[in-house]
């Protein structure tokens, strides 16, 4: 599917000024949700008609989305990247490592206001009722993403921040796992607990036992995957 009959700016709450970084901005939010899935043409011409501009802005967001490598050049001109088994093992390596780290980092700095924050998404989420998979992994990221907002790193943030967009973009998250959800819950809380208790050791083994669970869990999909197209 291409960038043809997409939303309007106005329509995805973006701000009206249409400019290279509100395309891009509409662009990403896309691909990285999976409504432009891998393979999608990013034509010039047809973005610039979309948005309604010169194909000048429209060159700056594309290559701004290449050099995030969520676009690469085929044959055919720049095309939604696809994401294969070993890349994403490689991000979960990468990210057990970020994570722990950033979950060390912010029991050691976090604020009242980050732990009022991490402590009211986790009621949140304890509350929902058997929520579907993409609300369990917007839920999901989100809580991570107040942990490493703790640190007050921007550079760890930065870090992590790109290595969940490539994720984002798998199939389905590892918490459509039977069990996996109320389970995650529960070291989420732990991570709660520790970092409001600013024990930092702590903090960074549940992070890092809660990272390779997931990365199990994905080997575990990413295997039935290629089992189901034999």
């Amino acid at each position: 599917m291409g960038y043809e009959g997409r939303t309007t700016l106005a329509e995805a709450g973006a701000p009206p000024r249409v400019d290279a970084s509100a395309i891009y901005t509409v662009l990403r939010a896309e691909i990285v949700a999976g409504t432009l899935a891998a393979g999608a043409p990013a034509r010039e011409v047809a973005i610039a008609e979309r948005f309604g501009v010169s194909r000048t802005p429209v060159r700056e967001a594309l290559r701004r989305l290449e050099h995030d490598r969520l676009l690469v050049a085929s044959p055919r001109g720049l095309v939604v990247r696809a994401i294969d088994a070993d890349e994403v093992i490689q991000i979960y390596d990468v990210r057990i490592l970020l994570e722990s780290e950033a979950a060390s980092q912010a029991a050691n700095a976090r604020t009242a206001t980050d732990l009022m924050r991490l402590e009211t998404l986790v009621e949140r989420d304890l509350a929902l009722a058997d929520p579907d998979d993409g609300t369990r992994a917007e839920t999901n990221i989100e809580f991570h993403t107040a942990i490493w907002t703790a640190t007050h790193n921007p550079v760890l943030q930065d870090l992590l921040r790109r290595l969940t967009i490539h994720l984002v973009r798998t199939p389905h998250s590892t918490l459509s796992v039977p069990g996996r959800w109320d389970e995650a819950l529960r070291e989420h809380a732990g991570m709660v607990t520790a970092i409001r208790d600013r024990d930092a050791e702590t903090a960074h083994q549940l992070a890092m036992t809660h990272m390779e669970t997931a990365r199990r869990l994905r080997l575990q999909l990413l295997r039935e995957g290629a089992l189901t197209r034999r």
